[in-house]
């Protein structure tokens, strides 16, 4: 059993700090190469968009493995029993074009384990952990239909390391990464076919204060840019998220005190000034997208845990509290599935 709302206070002095995205379906033609009428070349593979979410493991007094599937309308549906290692600060992203990935983490140590999850949102048993067990890692769909973790943190120590997922949802050994090294960055994929991604924020340990805005972009390969000067305000334990056909969100979050603030971003990953907060200020939340093109921030700490849910429009606006459902708690991660 333990209090992570203090452990992670503790956290920020010290050490501590924390999902997907898809694009127009153009007739959902499902990942199919669409090729040039009558020319023989082929133009470009067309990537359907995630139509439902997943929100998985965290804590609330202890680790816990549960799930909350998200409908298409955006609906956070029930706790569903766990599988897999319960822990939290994991990360997610789908991959695969229609499934998704847990992986990473902590919770009696730091983990590498890796959970997939199908594309009816069943999530499977743990898989032997690939690449430097740790915990507060980022991640984000890249190339389409493949998946990258990176940064993190093992205390006291924090990394840039990457470790890219095929679109089978093998898990590759650390590479080397690019960037601060910090942990608790949020991870989202933006731009057309879901073939680019963003890190971004974070926690600096021994930083004064440990908060960032910087941003880091991945290309259509998987690798990680350099800094990008920060853009908002500075904070990590925040969300992320893919909404539109090709743009993102970073959302709540912690800057000391917990706010509601949030940052769009553009489909060449620009981030935004800040956007005023709507709903519960509140850190540790995790995001998915929805429906297509739409995406929403649920869970979180306050003072304590909730499970409230703020729905984000395909044309970036972030609604007000949804009643809480399932297991209030925080330090989870979420990620899109299914087309």
């Amino acid at each position: 059993m333990k209090d992570l709302y203090n452990l992670h206070n503790f956290y920020n002095v010290e050490t501590n700090g924390k999902s997907s995205k898809q694009l127009n379906n153009r007739g959902k033609s499902f990942g199919y190469q669409v090729l040039g009428f009558g020319s023989g070349v082929v133009a470009e593979t067309v990537v359907a968009p995630n139509q439902r979410g997943i929100f998985g493991y965290g804590v609330t007094d202890e680790q816990v493995s549960m799930t909350n599937l998200v409908s298409t309308s955006g609906v956070v549906a029930a706790d569903v029993t766990g599988v897999g290692t319960a822990r939290y600060d994991p990360s997610s992203a789908s991959y695969g074009i229609d499934k998704g990935i847990f992986a990473y983490g902590e919770g009696g140590g730091y983990h590498s384990v890796s959970n997939l999850v199908t594309n009816l949102g069943v999530v499977g048993s743990d898989v032997t952990g690939v690449g430097t067990a740790r915990g507060l890692v980022g991640a984000a769909t890249y190339g389409g239909d493949k998946a990258i973790f990176a940064y993190g943190r093992v205390h006291p120590n924090d990394y840039t390391m990457r470790n890219l997922v095929t679109n089978l949802g093998v898990v590759g050994s650390d590479l080397s990464g690019a960037g601060t090294t910090r942990a608790a960055v949020a991870g989202t994929t933006y731009g057309s076919n879901r073939d680019k991604a963003i890190f971004g924020f974070g926690n600096i340990r021994g930083g004064d204060p440990p908060y960032s805005s910087i941003t880091n972009l991945v290309n259509n390969v998987g690798v990680v840019g350099a800094d990008v000067s920060g853009v908002g305000t500075a904070r990590h334990g925040l969300g992320a998220a893919a909404y539109g056909e090709d743009k993102a969100i970073y959302g709540f979050g912690t800057t000391g005190s917990n706010v509601s603030l949030t940052n769009l971003v553009s489909n060449t990953g620009v981030v935004s000034a800040d956007v005023t907060g709507v709903g519960t200020a509140r850190n540790w939340v995790a995001a998915t997208v929805y429906g297509g093109d739409k995406a929403v921030f649920a869970f979180g700490t306050v003072t304590g845990y909730t499970a409230v849910s703020n729905k984000v429009s395909n044309v970036g606006v972030v609604a007000t509290d949804t009643g809480a459902v399932g297991t209030a708690r925080a330090s989870l991660s979420g990620t899109g599935y299914s087309v």
